[in-house]
């Protein structure tokens, strides 16, 4: 970012949207580069989703499914309507009626299969004794803000492009996401979006600066090479001869 851009912010920006908008996203941003590091060097034995499957199966049998599925659609959605510019999408015959309707209903399937795997993955984590006593500090961090997180995306989508009449969030809050990765910050994009927004993206900075200190992790270690390894072949030796404990000299087939 050169100083005539710098300059434009400041005058444009006050002192609390430079902190909100541009200090705390890029310190929780380094703070998520660096503790992966850390953890990856300090802590390879913890790189693990820490698994309770042994201790509660029932609600992890339905929870998990439902909370991975919606987290990869949730994501994938986010990936679409912060990083693609409402041009590209125009561009491909998409236009912004159809997205816009296209990103409620699959956001809206997407954050209730989340909702409900994510509530029941809580659930059982307080009501079973043995996987509450096995919660350490950073599963009673990532629980809570997490789901804070979720919920108010779900809120904000909810209560402007459900509810309400509709919220453009690709020309406020998608402006400002981008130009933190280009070093070209615009903290007065998102400065004026509502509440709910500006509560999710904070929540959401929140969420990945503690990202390297707990479970999520393990999502960086997903076993793709298990898919193209080649097969584990065993054969029977036929006719080996095994010696008879019970016999001198003499051996059985």
């Amino acid at each position: 970012m050169n100083a005539t851009s710098s300059s434009l912010v400041a005058a444009s920006s006050s002192g609390a949207d430079l902190v909100l908008w541009v200090a705390v996203p890029y310190v929780c941003l380094a703070v998520f580069v660096a503790g992966h590091v850390w953890r990856y060097r300090q802590d390879q034995f913890g790189w693990t989703s820490r698994t309770s499957q042994l201790l509660e199966h029932r609600w992890l049998r339905w929870g998990s499914p439902l909370f991975h599925l919606g987290a990869f659609m949730v994501i994938a959605g986010h990936v679409v309507g912060l990083a693609v510019p409402a041009s590209w999408t125009e561009a491909v015959g998409v236009d912004e009626h159809l997205y816009h309707a296209g990103a409620v209903w699959a956001g809206s399937v997407a954050g209730v299969a989340m909702v409900a795997g994510l509530g029941m993955l809580c659930a059982r984590r307080l009501l079973s004794r043995r996987i509450r006593l096995g919660t350490d500090r950073s599963d009673k961090v990532l629980f809570p803000l997490l789901s804070l997180t979720v919920l108010l995306g779900i809120s904000a989508t909810a209560a402007h492009n459900v509810l309400g009449g509709g919220y453009d969030y690709r020309g406020t809050v998608s402006v400002w996401f981008r130009g933190l990765f280009v070093l070209g910050p615009r903290p007065e994009a998102i400065a004026d979006a509502p509440l709910l927004f500006r509560l999710h993206a904070l929540s959401a900075c929140l969420l990945f600066a503690a990202w390297p200190f707990t479970r999520l992790v393990h999502v960086w270690s997903a076993p793709v090479g298990y898919l193209v390894r080649p097969y584990l072949v065993y054969r029977r030796r036929a006719g080996t001869v095994l010696p008879d404990p019970l016999d001198d000299g003499e051996v059985v087939r």
